[in-house]
């Protein structure tokens, strides 16, 4: 890719009077490329127009950006990204567009810049297996896949839809691929909203499979569906409810516990130690969708204040904003999250014929 820095001139606007705006053309060697990287009918610099208030008009292999200089620089790195992903083979899809807006855009929100080579090029988290890499999508997804790859014990704490299981269980399987660990080790408390799974028909495990489904989900993304199935009969990979992990060891192992916050206390304990020898442990849930009987405390939220400080044990929290699943999601998200916030006390109001206060101080 090559940029020329076309002018810069000043442009008014409403908010702040007047501003540089900077213009950058930048030119993309492969036409085919630059195509799809422009998106069908250019939909994708239509979202950069949209997400960073820039103008971006394409033409040929070459895309002019116009805009105040943060933001177009934004766009450049952006789409240097993405135009690098396209190189390498993978698609561009307009998730992975948002993606990379996130991205650029908290690099420069950062003091400490993790997610920018010195060349001002953006080198985000990833986690690849022989059937697919998945690339971070936030500036905590990126945090998140770091900690995986450096802490014997994760938490993944937040909403819906921000990645914390699938990044697990994509993790875990690049463990297994590498020969790091020999075993993937998938368990849940058995608590679900107002639901029972003894009445399911069938043994413990095809009770247990249906209510696993989202672990099973991530699994076959990332690997073929014949090893999978291979792995889970010849017990490489092993979906064990909470309820029977008591007194074992769980050695040269990738152990995810999903939906932790439906975990008692007892239980929670119970689980962290049986972490063993050259495993890794993963524990993601929501601490805002607890499920236990009222009155009973999530072992996942007291874990978190207990563990913190200690080392070894890394804390990840996802936000609203992570949220990468329909844009429609973050905004619900974000809706709860405003609804549980406690609105400020409005000051007390005087009763009539009540005199004011005096001001401290005056006379």
């Amino acid at each position: 890719m090559t940029v020329e820095h076309l002018s810069r001139t000043e442009a008014a606007t409403p908010a702040s009077g007047a501003s540089d705006a900077t213009h950058l053309a930048l030119t993309f060697e492969n036409n085919r490329l630059a195509s799809e990287l422009f998106g069908q009918f250019d939909q994708n610099l239509a979202l950069l127009e949209k997400k960073l208030n820039i103008d971006a008009r394409a033409r040929g292999n070459t895309v002019t950006l116009r805009g105040e200089e943060i933001a177009t620089n934004q766009a450049r790195r952006a789409l240097d990204f993405l135009y690098d992903r396209l190189l390498k083979g993978a698609s561009v899809e307009s998730s992975d567009v948002e993606g990379a807006i996130r991205m650029a855009l908290a690099a420069d929100d950062q003091l400490v810049l993790p997610t920018l080579e010195r060349k001002g090029k953006m080198t985000l988290a990833q986690i690849s297996t022989r059937k697919k890499t998945v690339i971070a999508r936030t500036p905590t997804q990126d945090a998140y896949i770091r900690a995986l790859e450096r802490s014997e014990l994760v938490f993944g704490v937040g909403p819906a839809g921000t990645g914390k299981t699938y990044l697990a269980v994509a993790h875990a399987a690049q463990l297994l691929e590498r020969g790091s660990v020999e075993r993937i080790i998938l368990s849940r408390p058995a608590v679900e909203a107002g639901e029972r799974l003894g009445f399911l028909p069938g043994d413990m495990k095809e009770k247990v499979d249906p209510y696993l489904r989202p672990l099973y989900d991530a699994l076959y993304d990332m690997m073929p569906g014949d090893k999978v199935e291979r792995a889970i009969t010849a017990g490489v990979i092993e979906i064990a409810p909470l309820a029977f992990m008591r007194g074992r060891t769980l050695a040269n192992a990738a152990v995810i516990l999903d939906e932790a916050q439906n975990t008692t206390q007892m239980q929670m304990k119970m689980f962290l130690t049986r972490l063993g020898e050259n495993s890794r442990m993963i524990i993601t849930g929501d601490p805002s969708q607890i499920d236990l009987p009222r009155g009973v405390t999530s072992g996942l939220v007291e874990a978190l204040s207990v563990v913190d400080g200690v080392e070894g044990v890394v804390t990840c929290r996802f936000r609203g904003a992570d949220v990468v699943r329909h844009p429609l999601v973050q905004r619900i998200v974000e809706a709860y999250d405003k609804r549980a916030t406690p609105a400020p006390a409005a000051p007390a109001t005087a009763a009539p014929g009540t005199p004011a206060p005096t001001p401290s101080g005056s006379a």
